[in-house]
């Protein structure tokens, strides 16, 4: 049973392809300017993708100790740099009269899969009695939230969720829900990952899903654009602080925008392709909405999924027209992993903070690399230049393989 509370949010952190901090990844963004280069983390000469959205110059060490970077996946430790700047930036100080009160829910799609990768090197090469002892807490998918948790003292609802791509958006909406029914006062959610590894670039590859424009990274990435031919994988992760606004009131925190609807729904259709039409993407926004007690009437600003895969982008662009109707052509959609690439778990949480970005700064960013229309993808994608523009309702998407649909609604406080 929910109650009849409002949920804020209060912090946010990120470690991205285009920024280390939120700051950072902002100006870039609405600069329009790409975090897509060629592959550094392998010798990727080889493959036929060589490409990715890498965060560069990020050192663990910012965040923790020597010895919990060694213990930690890249995925965690992502994690846990984006938790203390949302933290940070929230005040939120976590002591024994809150701690029960206080929760983490992080989660990712793939979990350590460059530590699960190196170990099964060392078990074939070394043998079994190499295999690291701290090995399985590296790489489940819960450990970020986990080790969150630990670093602040919550002791609260903590577990990692993953729903492919929609996993930081169902994080994030968790953790909303997860405050309306009183389980919490404050919540930290997000998502992350770090899968630009052999394994994770060569699986999606087969799969034929990624983009092939190795010659010029910066424009491989161009949801909605007629040319585009498949995303780019990125990398990070973005955490942000939900409260209770009674108890961030209490607190003498700052809002920066309230969470007013989240919906999680299936096609039940595919493993990879979305249902005919985007007839689940189309349900979730309706049912995101109709629970926040808004009408696509009032959306200011739609922050797309917008993967830059031609079936994608058709069925989310399908989808919106479904919602919006005629009304589809008027609003605003941005596509922001034409720069960060697709954090794949992480996207949806990356997401979450740009839109809160965009309501308090009255700027949309843009869709970059939209060069060539598409006469099927024919909105309003925020072509290639930032857009002033006052924004009171957003709506924010997220879809994954496996046919997960998510929806977050975010309302401006001013």
């Amino acid at each position: 049973m929910t109650r009849d509370v409002r949920v804020v949010v209060t912090g946010l952190g990120v470690i991205s392809p285009v920024g280390l901090d939120v700051p950072t990844m902002w100006q870039n963004l609405v600069a329009g300017r790409s975090g897509i280069r060629p592959i550094t983390h392998f010798d990727a000469s080889d493959f036929g993708v060589r490409i990715a959205g890498e965060v560069r110059g990020f050192d663990p060490m910012d965040y923790m100790s020597a010895k919990e970077a060694r213990r930690t996946d890249r995925f965690v430790q992502f994690a846990i740099a984006a938790a203390r700047q949302a933290v940070a930036q929230a005040g939120l100080t976590v002591d024994q009269a809150i701690a029960d009160q206080v929760g983490v829910i992080v989660g990712a799609g793939m979990g350590g899969i460059s530590t699960y990768t190196r170990e099964l090197r060392v078990l074939a090469e070394k043998g079994p009695r190499r295999v690291s002892p701290f090995l399985i807490p590296m790489i489940t998918v819960d450990v970020a939230a986990v080790h969150i948790a630990i670093l602040i003292g919550a002791r609260g609802p903590n577990f990692g969720l993953s729903s492919a791509c929609s996993t930081g958006s169902d994080a994030i909406g968790q953790a909303y829900e997860a405050i309306r029914r009183g389980d919490a006062q404050a919540m930290i959610a997000g998502g992350t990952e770090a899968a630009v590894t052999p394994i994770g670039v060569a699986a999606f590859d087969r799969m034929r899903a990624l983009s092939h424009r190795n010659e010029e990274p910066e424009r491989a990435s161009r949801p909605f654009d007629a040319e585009r031919d498949g995303f780019v994988m990125g990398e990070g992760g973005a955490v942000v602080v939900l409260e209770d606004l009674s108890f961030a009131e209490k607190r003498g925190a700052e809002p920066l925008a309230e969470v007013v609807g989240y919906a999680n729904t299936s096609d039940a259709v595919s493993i990879v392709a979305p249902a005919e039409g985007g007839a689940g993407a189309a349900r979730t926004m309706a049912l995101a909405l109709k629970k926040a007690g808004l009408s696509p009437e009032e959306v200011d600003l739609v922050s797309a999924h917008g993967t830059s895969t031609p079936l994608g982008d058709l069925h989310e662009t399908l989808a919106l027209k479904r919602v919006f109707g005629a009304r589809a052509y008027k609003v605003p959609i941005s596509a922001t992993k034409s720069m960060t690439g697709h954090l794949l778990g992480a996207a949806g949480a990356l997401q979450a903070v740009i839109t809160v970005m965009a309501i308090r700064e009255g700027v949309i960013p843009p869709t970059i690399n939209y060069t060539t229309p598409d006469p099927q993808c024919d909105l309003d994608y925020v072509p290639n230049v930032a857009r002033r523009a006052p924004i009171r309702i957003a709506l924010s998407n997220s879809f994954g393989f496996g046919g997960h649909n998510v929806a977050l609604v975010f309302k401006a406080l001013f």
